[in-house]
């Protein structure tokens, strides 16, 4: 074996070498995409909770101003128990029952008065719109984790690790255009 045949050896060697580590360092990367999606959407559903919670609170607070207040606390619970069993798609729905739950019992705080005045009213009225907020930065978060993490799946070459390594695209969280519209509160009336 001369030194030049070596030499080839060697190189092509050292190719197949950084081609493996290139190819774990975009799986890696993959990997962390997928879990920090994971995570935000955990921390999505732990603000969407603290929004039910708070809007439960609100309720509370109002129950003597609106009718069907047992339909809402069940459907509150209801939502509670699916919240952290729900897809992309089913907290969407979540997130729109709670919009309108929550808008609904806000408006009517602000019909009365004496409701409007009250300072823990007002408190509840303050944690449900920053909750809005916190929901609002986790889903945001999501969202761009996703479009990298699906960036990846579909462009050469992490999209040959990726189908190789079973990874497939990821749903976003699409209640945002919701953001702009005004709750409905038809399910909520003043008695």
């Amino acid at each position: 074996m001369d030194y030049s045949s070596l030499l080839l050896s060697g190189a092509l060697v050292l190719l197949v070498v950084l081609i493996v580590f290139y190819l774990a360092y975009l799986f890696n990367k993959l990997v962390r995409f997928g879990n920090a999606a994971d995570a935000n959407l955990g921390q999505v559903r732990v603000a969407m909770k603290k929004r039910l919670d708070m809007i439960e609170q609100l309720l509370g607070a109002v129950k003597g101003y609106i009718r069907h207040e047992r339909g809402v606390f069940m459907e509150v619970t209801d939502m509670r128990t699916k919240i952290f069993e729900a897809g992309t798609q089913g907290l969407g729905d979540i997130d729109r029952e709670t919009r309108s739950i929550g808008g609904g019992l806000i408006a009517v705080a602000e019909a009365y008065p004496e409701l409007k005045a009250n300072e823990s009213v007002r408190k509840l009225m303050n944690a449900v719109f920053s909750v809005e907020d916190e929901v609002a930065r986790h889903r945001y978060t999501y969202n761009n984790i996703v479009q990298q993490f699906n960036t990846m799946v579909d462009s050469i070459p992490s999209n040959l690790v990726a189908r190789s390594a079973g990874f497939g695209k990821l749903d976003y969280l699409q209640f945002e255009e919701e953001v702009e519209v005004r709750p409905d509160i038809a399910g909520i009336s003043e008695s």
